[in-house]
């Protein structure tokens, strides 16, 4: 977006911020800018680096400026944030885990979880089956979290097991604990990253935010019939995506997960019209975000 197009920042402008550490990956504010841009929402998303130690005292902080209306969360803080909150969504419980803060009428610190029904629906955009499906998530971090939980807890679509895997000591098993409390199918850990056996794996770790990160797991041992979503936003298509592709494998990068979930947060933070031109179509975004190593795999929306 260039800089003629962005809105004008003054003194009645509503701010909101992202919060990670670190936060060059994230692109909502791509996003969400150009949306405010173009609907002339006096508003405007700020990435904010706050490290882990100080994101209590950051939240509390931020939020005694009036014009700060809410947050977006990325990595690390999605699971931390809950402790935080006054209330958050269902889902958020389960997953205990959050990606949106805003404060309503009473001053109350609110919170939702929307990684895991973007998820969902980028599965469904790319044509990857998880209902009654063995589910193996890489990570066990928020987004990995929200993920197990929406495919754990969607009804008759829920995966038929859902197994998580994270390097650190107990983390995997804390998180599947507390989801198969609410779940519709059986979740547990998974010592290995081996994807032998799963018919859908998700990396939603970050291994892949660097150069030269690890692949997060064992390309080669991927059923013949597997598909693959890579949630990472950075150096898309990573070496996970495409050597899953050299096999023949319906394998995406995870832009969709962000598109998909994106008219949920505007619903949640007081947008609705711009929630409904989003969800109308949403090429514009995806022209935004895509690689040009992908733009032709960008699929155009009919005119309204």
């Amino acid at each position: 977006m260039s800089a003629a197009s962005l809105p004008a920042v003054t003194g009645t402008t509503d701010v909101y911020l992202i919060l990670g550490d670190p936060v060059e990956q994230v692109l909502a504010p791509e996003l969400f800018n150009l949306i405010f841009a173009r609907m002339g929402i006096d508003a405007v998303l700020v990435p904010a680096q706050v490290a882990p130690e100080h994101l209590a005292v950051f939240v509390k902080t931020a939020f005694l400026a009036k014009n700060i209306k809410g947050l977006w969360v990325a990595i690390p803080h999605k699971a931390p944030m809950t402790a935080l909150l006054d209330n958050c969504s269902e889902l958020a419980r389960i997953a205990g885990a959050v990606n949106a803060v805003r404060r309503n009428a009473q001053g109350l610190l609110e919170g939702a979880l929307f990684d895991g029904e973007g998820l969902l629906a980028a599965l469904d955009y790319f044509n990857m089956t998880y209902a009654a499906q063995r589910v193996l998530i890489l990570g066990a971090g928020g987004g990995a979290a929200a993920i197990g939980a929406s495919l754990a807890c969607a009804g008759s679509r829920a995966a038929a097991a859902v197994a998580l895997h994270d390097p650190v000591p107990g983390k995997a098993q804390a998180v599947a604990a507390r989801i198969a409390a609410a779940a519709q199918c059986r979740v547990f850990a998974v010592d290995s990253n081996d994807p032998a056996g799963f018919d859908l794996v998700i990396n939603a770790s970050p291994l892949g935010l660097q150069l030269d990160d690890a692949v997060p797991c064992d390309v080669s041992r991927l059923e013949p019939h597997a598909a693959l979503l890579d949630i990472v936003m950075k150096n898309q298509p990573t070496p996970l995506v495409r050597a899953a592709r050299a096999r023949g494998l319906n394998a995406q990068p995870g832009f969709e997960m962000m598109i998909q979930q994106i008219h949920l947060y505007l619903a949640f933070f007081g947008f609705p019209e711009a929630a409904k031109m989003v969800r109308r179509d949403a090429t514009f975004l995806r022209e935004q975000i895509y690689p040009a190593a992908l733009h032709g795999e960008i699929r155009r929306s009919a005119p309204a």
